[in-house]
């Protein structure tokens, strides 16, 4: 489509804890998904149940693909006065901020539009917190959407809770028809539109594709304690699992989860534990015993800033290193990044396999940003079930369950398999499992273990990184950052992206070719170049520049598109 038939609109919901902050830039961004639009949405909030500032921006692009925030926005809607007077510097030119006619600055300002908005929910009788309805449908009014499209929206929010649904309706129709006097710039634009066929997009969050991907897996035990931000994983598999037919579980604490999950894949269900930095401290010691006795497990660790309890509900890659190295002794593992939903999803499905196919633990690195933002998915792939060496047969006696094979991977046999003995041993032991201090055999076994590292990185090797454009100049990430590169590559040509999805094994063969003969700028969400030391470790590369931020948010992509237009220009 050509530049100037692109609509690309900015919107932010700003306010209180409990006001609908979140709720309504959902409703907005399901609107404009259903009008065609690809859609993005992300927030920002403290670590409070109540109170507090936060904000949710919803950036949505009809005829091309929305792949980040930005910093400008056309509208906000503000749930109280704070967020009226801070976010009034947000807009772009041409940008308004609707709020209550309470909420409204003390000084006059042609850019600030004020409603009753509160005094529409008395008249409906409903509770003051649904404000925030109205303050949608002003927005939906403003901008010329269609008030069926998301009313639709509405009674699919509130499926079950038909004097709830009615009454947002009400309210949104209301503030539709305050909003259509309201002169916006697209709203022409917007109304000629045609309506996208519904059911033909998703608008997901990365913490729901990665869950997804590991039921597509055939994921049937998932353990967690709560820890923000990996929780929306919990939430999402306890809503499901029983129509699903899984066990889902929130034990007393991390240990007992991973431990738990641990034991369920032993006795033979395909398991998943998810947490944060801090959660995944505490099950550092579990995932030796997981390498140990060759126990297929499933971790996401989604990263917020640390250390200790850190920034609870805030961004950052700074794990990379701890999950590479973390736990006692060596032994082979996998660490897998995804840079969007998609790459959750098939991420998801493909780290249960590989744990299942290899028997080691698999680790799945999202972050934050990726984990609760929400982008507009097409479609996802059907992916199956990969079972690996499990053996299902009658046994007779004492099975060797680590067995010397030529590929390190012994093959499997679970507790109740008639007439098998299977042992398990945290303490290094023979192919039978039982405890051995002999040092042949305890050198035979560490390299067995180890013999599994040859196949792990042909793996690497085959699906290790994704390259996007080409150029002389490459920009390397890894994890969501990528898809703020993508968006400031959008105004940029003559550059690269290279993301690096296996970080362990480190696919450097894959990523020495990529990186041959161009000029490297390293891009990530961490004070000390942890990728950057990967490159160094791996392939002696240095950059010949690294931007990094490190204060919970993620990077705008413009710092970003200006950052790499200096390098183009210093060429």
């Amino acid at each position: 489509m050509p530049v100037e038939n692109v609509i690309d609109l900015g919107l932010m919901v700003a306010g209180p804890a409990g006001a609908g902050v979140f709720a309504s830039s959902l409703l907005l961004g399901k609107t404009l998904m259903r009008h065609g639009f690809s859609v993005f949405v992300t927030n920002e909030y403290p670590s409070l149940i109540r109170g507090g500032h936060q904000w949710a921006q919803v950036r949505a692009v009809f005829g091309g693909y929305s792949y980040s925030h930005r910093k400008t926005v056309d509208a906000v809607l503000a749930l109280d006065k704070f967020s009226a007077e801070v976010h009034i510097a947000d807009l772009k030119n041409g940008g308004i901020v609707v709020c209550d006619e309470g909420d409204a600055p003390t000084q006059a300002d042609p850019r600030v539009v004020a409603f009753p908005l509160r005094r529409i929910v008395k008249e409906e009788g409903g509770p003051s917190v649904a404000s925030n309805t109205v303050g949608v449908g002003v927005l939906l009014g403003a901008l010329g959407l269609r008030i069926e499209i998301a009313e639709r929206v509405i009674y699919d929010q509130f499926r079950g809770k038909k004097e709830a649904a009615e009454l947002n309706a009400r309210l949104l129709r209301r503030g539709f028809e305050l909003g259509r006097s309201l002169e916006l710039g697209v709203r022409d634009r917007v109304m000629s539109l045609k309506p996208a066929e519904e059911g033909r997009s998703l608008l997901i969050d990365g913490n729901s594709a990665v869950a997804l991907g590991a039921l597509s897996a055939g994921l049937t035990f998932f353990a967690a304690y709560p820890m923000t931000p990996a929780s929306p994983i919990l939430h999402f598999l306890a809503e499901v699992q029983r129509d699903l037919g899984i066990v889902v579980f929130q034990p007393e604490s991390e240990l007992a989860a991973i431990n738990m999950a641990i034991g369920a894949a032993y006795a033979g269900a395909r398991s998943m534990v998810a947490t944060s930095g801090g959660g995944f401290s505490l099950m550092v010691e579990a995932l030796g015993q997981a390498a140990m006795t060759e126990t297929p497990i499933l971790i996401v660790e989604v990263q917020r800033p640390g250390p200790s309890t850190g920034l609870p509900t805030h961004t950052a890659q700074g794990d990379l290193r701890f999950v590479i190295h973390a736990s006692q002794g060596e032994f082979p593992r996998v660490v897998l990044a995804p840079g969007d939903p998609y790459q959750a999803y098939v991420l998801g499905n493909v780290g249960l396999n590989l744990a299942w196919k290899y028997q080691v633990p698999v680790i799945i690195l999202s972050d934050k940003y990726l984990g609760e933002s929400y982008w507009t998915l097409k479609d996802l792939p059907q992916l199956g079930v990969e079972e690996g060496k499990v053996s299902r047969e009658s046994v007779n006696g004492t099975f060797p369950r680590y067995k010397l094979t030529e590929d390190g991977v012994s093959p499997m046999v679970f507790p109740g398999t008639p007439g098998s003995l299977v042992y398990a041993n945290t303490s290094e032991h023979d192919e039978y499992g039982f405890g051995t201090i002999d040092p042949l055999k305890v050198k035979a076994m560490q390299e067995k273990r180890f013999l599994k590292l040859r196949k792990l990185r042909e793996e690497a090797e085959r699906s290790g990184v994704e390259v996007y454009g080409d150029g002389e100049v490459l920009v390397v990430t890894w994890g969501s950052t990528k898809m703020i590169v993508l968006e400031a590559l959008r105004r940029i040509s003559g550059v690269g992206l290279l993301q690096v999805v296996w970080l362990e094994p480190f696919p450097k063969n894959k990523v020495k070719s990529a990186v041959h003969g161009k000029k490297i700028l390293v891009i990530e969400n961490n004070m000390t170049g942890q990728l950057v030391s990967l490159l160094r470790e791996h392939l002696f590369l240095e950059p010949a520049d690294v931007l990094l931020k490190y204060d919970g948010r993620q990077f705008y992509p413009e710092d970003v598109e200006a950052w790499i237009a200096s390098h183009l220009e210093a060429r």
